[in-house]
């Protein structure tokens, strides 16, 4: 059974059991500041297991593209992934832990998988929470080899300090843990834990180790869905190195669908992930003797792999790969020549400059020494590496939903001013104008957007023009919930590529603006005074930056 069948077969099983198959969210995550991508089925459903009277449906079944690099070090063996599709059942009150299991063995069984092979892990309980007896009970009566493990092991969330959680059953077969089944009964707060009103399951299914299962072949990287981009990379190589060779798979397949939903190659946040990604990549096809830009190549091949599945933004893809890796090929020459000046005094700290300066990982710089039979004091690197984000994180705090810094009333105006900038914009150049990202204080906004050329003075000129000639107008701000595709008809603005939820807010300046957002916004324009473009740059490679002030009415300057 090939990766679409598998695909297929499961979420057509759950559509029978009375279950509503979604869409996959964006592996950008909406309102989940814990996590910098979408790394599980339920994140998209998180809400909905403390008010359920809002989910789709009761029960729902999707099939969700993953990021995860907690375990970035274990790609390489038989099962670690960077990169996966999750096949995830879900449900909000409408059924429990009986009826959970039964249909997971009933799908197995569907899959010819041999009952002898399969056995489960439950939660032993400890003076938290009591051992999971009913799960217990239904494998027993079912028939089912069960061990009993730690909450480390068997007990899953919250995310973060507060939120539903519950005991959890694994299912193995062999010695592969191939699903994991989430019993939401308790809500954590203040490490009080209570029982939930509404019980909830989630769950999740690994794709690719299922394919491993069923098709009994050695590892993930066996399956359907590396043979492609596995074919192309050993007419590429000049050195044979099956860890190596996984860790570039795996890689690439990420970075093109972190890309293809809008997480561009960055020096923070997930967009620093997706620029790791790639260059660790980078690094490991040069050990193989790939001197030349690969990553298009291989990436192709993940479009072929997955084209009845998935659609891509093949050429922006492409463009960012090609922009990435040439960029980094040129620095790691660089930062070769600068590591052998250094190299007989290198420490911690010179390691982090290397890693800062020219984008060498700490294991890139770790394996060069060794090869000199040189030893990196880590705690140092650790030290500066720590510093460093120190520094960061006081740069960025406060920041929140919105690109606002703050909630005072000025950030409140320049906030609705961006919805402003952004129509103008549109109107200026063109509706293929697409926000990539804001920033705004008290004091100015910072407004990046997508767009090949720098802005002519004219350009500058109407733009500002069309904004002051809606604050004139004096405009009312209202806003409605709706469905997602309500927005869509009505025309409005959705930006950085995310799947949003099922409702959504939207803000309607007169018929002028309406754009998704989570807000706030001052109820009329009229009070935002004379807006003024006071800068226009380059942000990066396509996007443009705008820098622009407010300025009360009667303080304005013609």
């Amino acid at each position: 059974m090939n990766s679409f069948q598998l695909r297929q077969k499961f979420l057509d099983f759950f559509e029978s059991k009375d279950h509503k198959k979604l869409p996959p969210a964006s592996l950008i995550p909406e309102n989940d500041p814990s996590v910098l991508f979408t790394t599980a089925g339920m994140q998209q459903f998180k809400p909905y297991y403390t008010n359920s009277e809002n989910a789709p449906a009761k029960n729902v079944v999707t099939c969700q593209p993953c990021i995860r690099t907690s375990d970035i070090e274990e790609v390489g063996d038989n099962t670690h992934l960077t990169f996966f599709e999750m096949l995830g059942n879900f449900s909000f009150g409408g059924y429990f832990k009986k009826e959970a299991i039964e249909m997971v063995i009933e799908f197995l069984d569907g899959l010819n998988i041999d009952k002898e092979k399969i056995w489960c892990s439950i939660f032993q309980g400890d003076d938290k929470n009591p051992r999971d007896d009913e799960s217990a009970q239904i494998l027993e009566s079912m028939q089912i080899k069960y061990k009993e493990f730690p909450r480390e092991d068997c007990f899953w969330g919250p995310t973060g300090d507060e939120g539903p959680c519950g005991p959890a059953v694994e299912v193995y077969i062999d010695d592969v843990e191939v699903w994991t089944l989430v019993f939401n009964e308790y809500y954590v707060k203040d490490g009080a834990f209570s029982p939930l009103e509404t019980k909830g399951i989630d769950t999740g299914m690994g794709l690719e180790r299922m394919l491993v299962k069923i098709n009994n072949v050695e590892n993930v990287f066996h399956t359907d869905l590396f043979g492609l981009p596995c074919k192309k990379l050993y007419e590429l190589l000049k050195i044979e190195d099956p860890i190596n060779e996984r860790i570039i798979l795996d890689h690439i397949k990420a970075a093109v669908f972190a890309i293809n939903d809008g997480i561009l190659p960055a020096n923070k946040d997930a967009g620093y992930i997706v620029r790791r990604l790639i260059r660790r990549a980078v690094i490991k096809a040069k050990k193989l003797g790939i001197n030349e830009n690969f990553t298009t190549v291989l990436a192709k091949e993940v479009f072929n792999t997955y084209k009845d599945v998935y659609d891509f933004k093949t050429e922006i893809i492409e463009e960012e790969l090609t922009k990435e890796e040439s960029k980094f090929r040129n620095t790691l020459e660089l930062g070769l020549k600068e590591f052998e000046k250094v190299k007989n005094d290198l420490d911690g700290k010179i390691a982090f400059d290397l890693h800062q300066s020219y984008g060498f990982p700490l294991e890139m710089t770790e394996e060069l020494a060794e090869e000199n039979g040189i030893e990196i004091e880590k705690s140092q690197f650790e030290q500066a590496f720590k510093s460093h984000q120190d520094l960061s994180r006081t740069a960025s705090a406060g920041m929140f939903k919105g690109g606002l810094a703050g909630g005072g009333e000025q950030e409140i105006k320049y906030h609705t001013a961006t919805h402003l900038l952004l129509a103008s914009l549109k109107k200026v150049l063109g509706e293929d104008i697409h926000q990539k990202g804001s920033n705004i204080t008290a004091e100015r906004l910072r407004f990046d957007f997508s767009y090949p050329d720098k802005l002519t003075d004219e350009q500058l000129k109407q733009v500002e023009d069309i904004v002051n000639q809606k604050i004139r107008e004096d405009l009312p701000v209202k806003m409605e919930e709706m469905s997602l595709e309500d927005a869509k008809n009505c025309g409005a603005v959705g930006e950085f590529g995310q799947k949003y939820g099922f409702k959504v807010k939207v803000y309607f300046m007169g018929d002028f603006s309406k754009e998704i957002c989570g807000g706030p916004h001052v109820e009329k324009i009229g009070v935002l005074g004379h807006f003024k473009i006071i800068k226009e740059e380059s942000s990066s490679a396509g996007v443009r930056r705008v820098k622009a002030t407010l300025t009360p009415l009667q303080e304005r300057v013609e």
